[in-house]
């Protein structure tokens, strides 16, 4: 048991130091890029990350011996593709993202030490957890600290800390749901029309969320992951399906009374015009490319810069002339866009299969898991971040409408950082106790 502990970890370990030479040559490369030459100070970044990332292996070998050992380094290498491209855009905000991945690694070990003997104990408090998601979904909406940010209000001001509770909102909503339909999962599976009660109730909260947000994304994710769960729990395609259709009549009569989502859609299905249309931001006639769609067509342009093999790192056009930014929100919204043009398709098309594969170990996790708790949770914080990463990925390359959300791991932004790794630290727990079961049984 002891030698396949090592390998485990071990293996995690190689992965870590293959990931800290890429982070390496990643920075090397914007340095070159910026001044010809290699300074020291392109290594400190990679240095930082490697320590860090050490310190994170070190607590999960303590912790978690038997977990996953790739899910880790997966994290590390989206997170250094974020920070690398964040700094060629700017070395002061890569500064401050650095520090949220430190904090988000603290928290990712402080959440392994805590519930290193058990992490069923949180079913306990599922209520509570549910509570508390709608309660942070709601904070936006409050007059003083709610900000609305690019048309989407989103995000929670105090003084000067901002975050986004969504993010968090999203990991305590799914503990919530995990512990739920363990309970209810044979009276739901019955499908009596009273059972349709809890479908109900969260759509009408997923509406809720979308006309107090203005924003598409967030209630399709929030909902989306309910109707993934409730499908794990139940194996009832038809209640999906119901979701699926009640979700779509509420977004129309959404689309219908609500500005903001009425303009995301017609930006996404015409982005371009030939003759001028009216434009909101400054209440006079003009060409939609150079006005409500503007950020999209630029992002568009961005990413057929980069070809087959990209532009380089560090070579590609993000400003024009007098230094002024092509494309609004580009490290947060739209860094997918600068990724694909710098790293081509190539890196653009390598970047979505971590993604895949940070996918389909979090959905072996789930097949692992021999209670239902433990599959619910792992399913869901699965299912959660793929769902993510299309909705952010497919409004950039205009598969679905636009929305502010976060590229998980990799869009600058302290929220979406520390709620990624609190969800990586609880796929872990489930991982762990999984293959301690099934080896104890072997």
């Amino acid at each position: 048991m002891g030698a396949l502990t090592l390998s485990l970890r071990n293996r995690e370990l190689l992965n870590l130091i293959a990931v800290g030479l890429l982070t390496a040559i990643g920075f090397a490369s914007v340095y070159i890029a910026r001044s010809s030459l290699v300074d020291a100070g392109s290594l400190t970044y990679a240095g930082i990350f490697v320590a860090l990332y050490l310190s994170a292996h070190l607590v999960a070998r303590y912790t978690v011996p038997w977990a996953d050992p790739v899910l880790l380094p997966l994290a590390a290498l989206l997170s250094a593709i974020g920070v690398i491209m964040i700094y060629r855009l700017n070395p002061d905000d890569a500064f401050r993202q650095s520090l949220w991945v430190v904090i988000g690694v603290a928290l990712f070990a402080l959440t392994l030490i805590l519930l290193r003997r058990d992490f069923r104990v949180l079913e306990s408090y599922k209520y509570l957890f549910g509570v508390t998601a709608i309660l942070l979904m709601m904070l936006p909406a409050l007059p003083g600290i709610g900000q609305t940010i690019n048309g989407a209000r989103l995000w929670v001001k105090v003084g000067s800390f901002q975050f986004q509770p969504g993010e968090l909102a999203k990991i305590f909503l799914i503990i919530f749901l995990a512990g739920y339909l363990r309970d209810k999962r044979e009276v739901l599976a019955q499908g009596r029309l009273k059972d349709f009660g809890p479908l109900l109730l969260i759509w009408g909260a997923a509406m809720l969320v979308l006309v107090q947000t203005n924003d598409l994304g967030s209630a399709l994710l929030q909902f989306g992951i309910f109707l993934a769960m409730l499908y794990a729990a139940t194996g009832r395609a038809a209640y999906a399906a119901v979701g699926l259709g009640l979700f779509l009549v509420g977004s129309g009569l959404v689309y219908q009374y609500v500005g903001h989502v009425r303009e995301r859609v017609t930006i996404w299905l015409n982005p371009w015009t030939d003759d001028p249309v009216f434009c909101a931001q400054t209440g006079e006639l003009a060409l939609r490319q150079d006005c409500g769609s503007f950020q999209l067509v630029k992002s568009l342009y961005s990413i057929g810069n980069g070809g087959f093999g990209g532009t380089g790192l560090g070579k590609g056009t993000f400003t024009t002339t007098a230094g002024d930014p092509i494309i609004p929100y580009l490290k947060t919204d739209f860094i997918y866009s600068a990724i694909a043009q710098e790293l081509g398709l190539i890196g653009a098309s390598a970047l979505l299969l971590v993604f895949m594969l940070f996918v389909a170990r979090g959905f072996r996790i789930a097949l692992l898991a021999d209670d239902g708790f433990s599959k619910l949770l792992a399913a869901g914080l699965t299912f959660g971040f793929a769902l993510q990463t299309f909705i952010i990925v497919g409004g950039v390359l205009r598969v679905i409408p636009l929305t502010g959300i976060t590229l998980p791991f990799v869009s600058y932004g302290g929220s979406s950082v520390v709620a990624n790794f609190i969800l990586l630290a609880l796929l872990l727990l489930v991982s762990n106790r999984a293959n301690e079961q099934t080896r104890g049984l072997s």
